[in-house]
Order: C-alpha cells, then sequence, then structure tokens
C-alpha cells in the first residue's frame, strides 16, 4: 500500500529553513499506513530537505555556511541568457546550495507514526525565494 500527498510552502525570503515535522508527521498519520516507509521531496532543484536539530542558531549558522560554500558573487556558468526559459539565469548558487542539501529525506514509520530521532527535525531548506514550493511526502508499506 502506498499514499502520495503533496504541500506547498510559500517562502518569504531568498534563502530559509522552514520546519515542515508536523506537516510531514500529519500526512504520515493520515496515509492509513501503520508500518513501512516515508519520503520527503521537494518538487524543485534550487530548494533542499534536511534534517537537524530546531535552533535559530542553528539555522543561522547552516545558511553562513552555504553562503561561505556557494558564495554569490563568484562567475558562475550558470549566469547567462537561458533562451528555453526567456531569461538570463541568476540563481546558480540556489541549484549548487540545494545540490548539497539534497532533494529528500527518508524516515521509517512505525505505528502509523513518523520515526526520528528525538532532537531531529525535518526542514525545507529555499535557496531561490521568495517562491510557492511543493513538498511530495510518499509513504509506503502496511
Amino acid at each position: 500500500m502506498d499514499k502520495l500527498s503533496e504541500f506547498v510552502i510559500p517562502t518569504t525570503k531568498q534563502t530559509e529553513y522552514i520546519n515542515i515535522t508536523e506537516k510531514v508527521a500529519q500526512l504520515v498519520r493520515e496515509s492509513g499506513i501503520r508500518d513501512g516507509v516515508a519520503f520527503v521531496i521537494t518538487a524543485h532543484t534550487t530548494s533542499g530537505i534536511t534534517v537537524n536539530e530546531c535552533l535559530e542558531c542553528l539555522q543561522s549558522d547552516m545558511e553562513v555556511l552555504m553562503k561561505d560554500l556557494v558564495p554569490e558573487d563568484r562567475p558562475y556558468a550558470h549566469a547567462r541568457m537561458l533562451h528555453s526559459y526567456g531569461t538570463t539565469a541568476g540563481n546558480a548558487p540556489g541549484h549548487l546550495r540545494g545540490m548539497l542539501t539534497n532533494n529528500h529525506a527518508v524516515f521509517p514509520v512505525r505505528d502509523g507514526e513518523l520515526v526520528k530521532g528525538h532532537a531531529a527535525e525535518v526542514f525545507f531548506a529555499e535557496y531561490d525565494g521568495p517562491q510557492d514550493r511543493k513538498v511530495y511526502v510518499q509513504v509506503m508499506g502496511d
């Protein structure tokens, strides 16, 4: 048995980490699946899904680290006219940060509940906002 759900996150900043743990846990409970696995997946290449503690100072450190690893002001090859889009691409850092964060996370499901560490929280990572972003939750099992 499997259940695919989706929801939209309206981001408000160019870069931000949004805690989506409760929404994911709710969708797992509503899936009707008692034991299995849950996949949390972003639909976008300039965003990511990551797992960490929910501490404002840690989120700030994550943002600083990504900016240090992938600075805004490098001469990226992606920063050129994209005729297929009809515009100039200016979001190379978002694509590279999304690649580093990854586009998904996987969790066990036991007794109809999301299984995660005590301090583990699920975050949607925005690197090219603000935008409306789609997240999928695929729950599979019995």
